[in-house]
This record gives structure tokens, C-alpha cells and sequence, in this order.
């Protein structure tokens, strides 16, 4: 802690108490060169993450919000509460570790579906509908045709394996 007096580096804490409230730590120093003393006050950083919504007005980050779209959109299907919960902690770490403290709720949406994509089509679908916000029929069904195409077409390393065990 840098010595409002003398711009030094160095102090030493004399004293330190918790305030009324607990909310912070307040600490008496003296400063190791000219030997005045300060107070300073060390509190949690209280700055909310956030997420900007497509007409650009941010909220805080919500993580309940995000699990309860999941559990909407995995209603009566077999998957474990487990696999939710590490979707969301992912939505969660991809928001915290931003430099600015926010991300745009199309970049979380995207890795929520990405995510359900893998473990649940039917549950994709559901959370896409609502995420994507489907105008008709018609995106409503384009995005279930490229769901098929893509569930028909097995990933490449799984046609070679099925080539190299027939050789």
C-alpha cells in the first residue's frame, strides 16, 4: 500500500477490526519511512457480471435464469441434473472470465445450444425455439432439417474406423 504522505511502498498493519456491518476490513498502517500512520478499508468486489440482451440493455448475469430455461426445455427427458448444471457452470465461467465483465446473450445462447445439441436433439429444440425466437414455421423447420442432416451424416472418424475394421 502506497504512503498517502510520502509515496512509499511500504507499511506495516498496526491494527485491524471488521466494520458495524461486516462488509469490510478496516486496517491502521504505518508507513515504514516516515512513520504516519493511515487507515484503509478492504471490502469484496462487489461489480455485477453482465449480459447485454439483443436491444442492447444489460442485466446482471443470472444463473438460476439460465438453469430454469434448461430444465423448460429438458422437461420429461432422461437427462441427469448433472449434465444441466455443467452447461450452466460453463454459461457462467464464459461470462466471468470476460475482460469487460459481460457478454452478449446470442454468445451464451450459442454455447447453450451448442451444449444441448450433443446431449438431447428434442431438448436442443425446445431451447432453440425460444432462444432463436423462430418467426414461423418455416425457421422452425429449416432448423429441424439441419438438425437431421446432421445427425445423418456420422462424424468422419467413425467412417474410418468402420473402413479400417473391414480391411
Amino acid at each position: 500500500m502506497k504512503c498517502p504522505f510520502c509515496g512509499f511502498a511500504n507499511d506495516k498493519v498496526v491494527d485491524s477490526r471488521e466494520s458495524k456491518e461486516a462488509e469490510s476490513i478496516r486496517r491502521r498502517r504505518e508507513c515504514l519511512q516516515c512513520a504516519k500512520r493511515f487507515t484503509t478499508y478492504e471490502r469484496i468486489d462487489e461489480i455485477p457480471y453482465m449480459v447485454v440482451k439483443k436491444d442492447g440493455r444489460r442485466e446482471k448475469f443470472d444463473r438460476q435464469k439460465v438453469l430454469n430455461g434448461l430444465l423448460r426445455a429438458c422437461e420429461k427427458r432422461p437427462i441427469a441434473i448433472g449434465k444441466l448444471e455443467t452447461i450452466v457452470n460453463e454459461a457462467e465461467s464464459f461470462v466471468v472470465d470476460s475482460a469487460e465483465r459481460e457478454r452478449k446473450t446470442s454468445e451464451i445462447g450459442e454455447l447453450i445450444m451448442n451444449r444441448l445439441r450433443r446431449i438431447d436433439k428434442v431438448a436442443y429444440v425446445r431451447f432453440a425455439s425460444v432462444y432463436l425466437d423462430f418467426k414461423d414455421v418455416k425457421e422452425f423447420m429449416d432448423e429441424l432439417k439441419d438438425l437431421l442432416r446432421t445427425k445423418e451424416s456420422p462424424p468422419a472418424p467413425s467412417r474410418a474406423k468402420s473402413g479400417a475394421a473391414r480391411g
